[in-house]
């Protein structure tokens, strides 16, 4: 198996609803976002996915987070905008952009802060 990752940021502002603290306030983060791939087969050229093709795929995704109150956007009116449904959310989006491709997109992590960071994958999510 081959794999590959890159890391991209965005801000962005949110609260948390229902949230008993300082999160329930309006704030805002600097997010680190890291994206891995992998697959069983390599390109012609000998790679699991351009970094650059990766990069702009990731980058469509995180614009329409970037510089905006996430709350008001439309997935999160729904879903309170944690740092996991936010890995949810940029996992469900880019792998839309790879269907049809043998590559995996195995997860996506989102990092509030240099130490603290949500994961968002679908392995063996029936088991939970």
């Amino acid at each position: 198996m081959y794999g590959v990752a890159i890391e991209s940021y965005f801000s962005a502002a949110h609260n948390l609803r229902g949230y008993q603290g300082k999160c329930e306030q309006l704030h805002g983060h600097n997010w680190k976002v890291q994206v891995k791939l992998v697959s069983r087969r390599l390109d012609k050229l000998g790679m699991v996915c351009d970094f650059r093709e990766l990069k702009k795929k990731l980058e469509k995704v995180i614009k329409e987070l970037d510089h905006s109150h996430l709350n008001q956007l439309p997935y999160f009116k729904k879903n309170n905008p944690t740092s996991e449904k936010i890995a949810e959310f940029i996992y469900s989006n880019l792998k839309k952009l790879f269907k049809g491709k043998t590559i995996v997109l195995k997860e996506v992590l989102v990092w509030e802060t240099e130490t603290s960071c949500a994961i968002f994958n679908e392995e063996n999510s029936e088991n939970v």
